[in-house]
């Protein structure tokens, strides 16, 4: 069952990156609910001017007021804005990567077992995935994530290469595999 180690670190991986998702972005949200009631503020401005026919106790708003009032609320969408991107590239990075690896695993973990290949060559791709997923997703939890700057170096230097290069041939081998073995009914090894 060579594949079952696969479908095991596969779900725990899976569920490790789905907790830690949350945790990633927990310390980004107080600057960005921050940013959030400035920009209300300063539409809330804005809109009270629109409603009172652009006046202000009675008296039309000069047009220099009214364009710092504007360049104030476009001021304060853009750091809501800027506030927002560490939140979206843990989203887009660490936290879909490690979930759509880990879901990874568990497939090829599956399939494994139904192919009737050497077990060597099913053990080199069952390997292949694990480290692979650990040197690129794995990585990027610690970079991005939880701020290691020292995966940093191994992330952008060859153990990163490693990692994508292991995922990206092992999607290659498995597919071979399935060529020449794939079985209808589960292979024992």
């Amino acid at each position: 069952m060579v594949g079952k180690k696969n479908i095991v670190f596969g779900f725990i991986y899976l569920a490790l990156t789905a907790a830690l998702g949350g945790v990633m972005i927990l310390g980004y949200f107080d600057d960005r609910r921050a940013a959030e009631n400035i920009v209300r503020e300063k539409m809330s401005t804005l809109q009270q001017m629109a409603f009172d026919n652009y006046e202000i106790d009675l008296e039309p708003v000069k047009p220099l007021e009214l364009a710092q009032a504007n360049t104030e609320a476009i001021l304060a969408f853009s750091s809501r804005n800027n506030t927002q991107k560490p939140i979206n590239n843990i989203r887009s990075g660490p936290h879909t990567h490690g979930t759509a690896e880990g879901l990874l695993n568990i497939a090829v973990g599956i399939l494994l077992l139904y192919l009737a290949v050497p077990i060597w060559f099913k053990q080199m791709i069952s390997w292949m995935f694990i480290t692979g997923t650990l040197l690129h997703s794995g990585m990027l939890t610690l970079v991005m994530g939880l701020g290691q700057s020292w995966a940093s170096v191994m992330l952008n230097g060859p153990p990163g290469a490693i990692g994508r290069g292991l995922i990206l041939i092992g999607l290659v081998l498995v597919g071979i595999a399935a060529a020449i073995g794939l079985r209808t009914s589960q292979v024992t090894d």
